[in-house]
């Protein structure tokens, strides 16, 4: 291995068409919209890795990522392998604001070095692929469409559930009574994307208690720099508290535990890049914090990648690898999930298992 080095690189702007718009408290994809970032090494073999961008919640924006990787894609030629850690360390000081630039980088540089080894990607994190099975989403609407999502998502044979709230009190009050009278004893998990105050979620908690209603937990629901609100939360709402964007570096992860302001993590390569995201898990399964694993609107590609990372690290409490559901088109090619929403990498050989579809 010590003789392969990278070829080249390159990166291009990634496009699918979603089968409904993916509505949240702090906005919405109408579009998949990513940047693909590719990498060739000396004996020919590829990686890739994908930047899903998300402005509304990071603040990126695809034109900057495109930048920025490919500015990259000149300056990673002629670099060996085996230089992978001082490669990601030099762009995660680079990119501090542009994480999901990273992640493409660490995922394609993964890809390809696990596929140069001809081991599956989960090796890299464990010794066995741990058996996940996803969640899928309802996303913001009116309650009609919940009902709809959740009975089109029951015949998948999918039995957990999380449900965007944050925008309208009432009516995702009605949403959520709604989901949980079709599912029965399904879990469902709340996504409340920042949309909340303190105030108003242990009020929403309190209401779905009167309806008799236990979410099996509430996920960021105030704004991520409300540490204090996400503490309240925690100590009185008597559920379960996850934090997503209030989490996107180690250090975060450290105040949380310091702090005890959530009992769970969602992990996300998009909010920290891959290997802080493995520093993050590891350092909250040490702590007793619960995890959950993530993506933003992401092809099969990085999703897959997510799903490897969590099926060889092991100890996810949570699966949240529902965005292959939500492309109306298929830009990949390989293993991914089941309809029912089963991860099982057992069969792939080598890397992620997944690449592009290009024209």
């Amino acid at each position: 291995m010590k003789s392969i080095s990278i070829q080249k690189a390159n990166a291009r702007i990634w496009r699918a068409k979603l089968v409904r718009p993916f509505s949240t408290a702090k906005g919405q994809h109408d579009l998949l919209e990513n940047v693909l970032f590719s990498i060739e090494l000396s004996n020919g073999i590829r990686g890739f890795g994908e930047a899903a961008v998300a402005t509304h919640i990071t603040g990126e924006t695809v034109h900057e990522t495109l930048k920025n990787l490919k500015d990259t894609a000149g300056s990673v030629a002629g670099l060996g392998l085996p230089a992978f850690p001082e490669i990601a360390e030099e762009f995660k000081m680079k990119w501090a604001k542009n994480k999901c630039a990273l992640a493409a980088l660490e995922m394609a540089l993964l890809d390809a070095a696990t596929r140069e080894r001809k081991m599956p990607l989960w090796k890299a994190f464990g010794t066995q692929p741990h058996s996940l099975k996803t969640d899928m989403t309802v996303v913001l609407g009116d309650v009609t469409e919940a009902e709809t999502a959740t009975r089109e998502i029951l015949r998948r044979g999918i039995r957990s559930f999380k449900v965007k709230i944050g925008r309208n009190f009432d009516r995702d009050l009605k949403r959520v009574a709604a989901v949980v009278r079709i599912t029965g004893k399904c879990p469902v998990y709340l996504d409340a994307n920042q949309g909340f105050t303190a105030a108003q979620t242990l009020k929403f908690l309190k209401e779905l208690k009167r309806l008799k209603i236990k979410p099996a937990l509430v996920e960021q629901p105030v704004p991520k720099e409300d540490w204090e609100g996400l503490a309240k939360v925690t100590r009185e709402g008597k559920t379960l508290v996850c934090a997503d964007e209030s989490i996107a570096s180690l250090q975060d992860a450290k105040r949380l535990i310091k702090t005890k302001a959530a009992g769970a993590i969602n992990v996300k390569f998009m909010k920290a890049g891959v290997l802080e995201a493995y520093e993050i898990a590891r350092l909250a399964k040490r702590n007793g914090i619960k995890l959950m694993i993530g993506t933003m609107m992401e092809t099969p590609l990085a999703v897959t990648a997510a799903a490897h990372f969590a099926a060889g690290l092991g100890g996810f409490d949570f699966v949240d690898l529902d965005a292959p559901f939500f492309m109306a088109e298929n830009v990949t090619r390989g293993h991914c999930v089941t309809r029912s929403g089963v991860y099982d990498l057992r069969k792939i050989k080598a890397g992620i298992g997944i690449v592009p579809i290009l024209p």
